[in-house]
Order: structure tokens, then C-alpha cells, then sequence
């Protein structure tokens, strides 16, 4: 059985596209085409389950077109439709060198200064160029790779220098 914290959302499945089975994959994050996997893993209804994948191809720098095996109709493809889409985090980190921001969900962030926890990354913001861990408590903390001291991957945590009066600020 796949657990939640072995995975991290990449995206999230759209409308099929044509008769034979392929959907919109809208992604976060194309760690599937840099890193060598045969397989997404799709939240069905709580359950997180693998699909292999036939093949896929771009459509722009978010969105690409996915043909899953097994999954052959338009009917059958929209079974799929607004599922979320997770990589495993073990494949992610063998391959690929560093961990991609999506990796960093869940990570606790440690203040550099005090050593305390600050909260965990409950996702993280790039609608603007200023990218941004959003935490579990609403709080904005910039994801700026000055303030960013160690990633410890193991431990899931990120050292930071936070800036003075940042965590004031509700």
C-alpha cells in the first residue's frame, strides 16, 4: 500500500482528450519526464493507486497529454478526471539531485537563529515570481534560497534564517 508521505503532488488530471484514452495532466512539477518512472500515482477516492503510463507529450510548459495502459475510451479516461497526482518521493530523490519545491510539502521549517520549528510547508506558492511555503497555519514564509541554510531530506526539515518580524505578520 502507497503512504501519503511517501508520495508528493505533481498535478492534477483534466478532461480525456480524443477517443482513446488519453487526458490533460495540468503539472506543477515535470519530475516524470526528468526522472526515469513508468508509473503516476493517482488519489482515487483516498487511495493512492499507480498507473503506468504508455506514453505522454507537452502541450505547454504545464500541461501535457497522458495515455495510462489499460485506460483505452473517453469513457474510461474520464473516470480519471480531477484526480490528484502524486510522484514517489524514493524515486524523486535517487534520481534527481535536489528535491524539487513539491518535495518540500510537509517538511518542517526550522529558525536558523532559535533552532525552533516553525510550522510545516503546507504548499507552496508560485503564482508570483516571489515563491512563498504556505503554513499549515496560514502563515507566508519566503522560499528564497538566501534564507535557506540546509534542506535535511532525511529528517524532512529546512533551516532558515528567518527575517526579523516576518513571523509577526498574520
Amino acid at each position: 500500500m502507497i503512504k501519503r508521505e511517501d508520495v508528493f503532488k505533481i498535478g492534477r488530471l483534466g478532461k480525456p482528450h480524443g477517443i482513446k484514452g488519453e487526458v490533460f495532466f495540468q503539472f506543477e512539477d515535470d519530475i516524470f519526464d526528468r526522472v526515469e518512472s513508468e508509473y503516476l500515482i493517482l488519489d482515487m477516492d483516498g487511495i493512492l493507486v499507480p498507473f503506468f503510463m504508455e506514453e505522454y507529450r507537452f502541450r505547454s510548459d504545464y500541461v501535457a497529454l497522458v495515455k495510462f495502459q489499460r485506460i483505452d475510451s473517453q469513457e474510461r479516461a474520464a473516470e480519471l478526471t480531477g484526480a490528484n497526482v502524486y510522484f514517489p518521493r524514493e524515486v524523486a530523490q535517487e534520481e534527481d539531485e535536489l528535491p524539487t519545491l513539491e518535495m518540500l510539502v510537509d517538511f518542517d521549517i526550522i529558525n536558523a537563529e532559535t533552532g525552533e520549528t516553525v510550522g510545516s510547508i503546507a504548499s507552496v506558492d508560485k503564482q508570483t515570481v516571489n515563491i512563498l511555503f504556505e503554513l499549515y497555519d496560514g502563515r507566508l514564509i519566503p522560499a528564497n534560497d538566501d534564507l535557506i541554510k540546509e534542506i535535511d531530506i532525511d529528517n524532512e526539515t529546512i533551516t532558515m534564517t528567518i527575517p526579523e518580524g516576518l513571523l509577526a505578520l498574520s
